[in-house]
């Protein structure tokens, strides 16, 4: 039986007209009463460009913004890291943001939710978060979940117009839950260092 698990749905778009809330929509309503969720919105958090990252502040000295994610983070048991494609690579407001933290994300599994508004769905960008995201704690589980066409595939409500896409999902949403709850075990037995 799996312990409650929270889930962190990270979005860092910061374009005017972002396609990528879709997903974050999608995916919040897709693990509704599976676990608990919490949202965050790089634009909204609205960290500046990495200068010092939180665990170089003393301690009660980090900004308040920077404080509330790096909590939400670290008592967060897993990630979903949602991205668009922009050349080959992240979203510049979600590379910084993910940027600020590390030791939040240790011996955590993350999942990919790549989206585009080509037949693609972001997996170019999905291949390089990989990297990024081992490199940060949280390495990504073997599955993930591009969303191409997110203009058609989903409402602005997160609402899929196509149930495949939502059995995907409870696929991929499935084995992260499955690794959050294994190394969730595992921390409590302790950890490596």
């Amino acid at each position: 039986m799996m312990n409650r698990l929270k889930i962190a749905v990270i979005y860092g778009s910061y374009r005017s007209d972002r396609m990528g809330i879709r997903a974050a929509k999608f995916c919040l309503n897709q693990l509704e009463g599976k676990c608990e969720t919490v949202f965050l919105d790089a634009k909204e958090i609205d960290l500046p460009i990495l200068d010092k990252m939180h665990k170089e502040y003393a301690d009660g000295e980090a900004p308040e913004n920077l404080q509330k994610a790096s909590d939400e983070l670290y008592s967060s048991d897993a990630y979903i890291i949602i991205t668009g494609e922009y050349n080959h690579s992240f979203q510049p407001g979600l590379k910084n943001f993910l940027d600020h933290f590390q030791k939040e994300y240790s011996f955590k599994p993350s999942g990919i939710v790549s989206y585009s508004r080509g037949s693609f769905g972001g997996v170019r960008v999905a291949v390089h978060a990989r990297a990024v995201l081992s490199e940060l704690g949280m390495s990504s589980i073997p599955s993930t979940q591009p969303i191409p066409n997110i203009d058609l595939a989903l409402s602005e409500e997160g609402v899929a117009e196509d149930a495949r896409m939502i059995k995907r999902f409870d696929r991929f949403s499935s084995e992260l839950l499955w690794y959050a709850n294994a190394l969730k075990v595992a921390r409590e037995n302790g950890t490596p260092y």
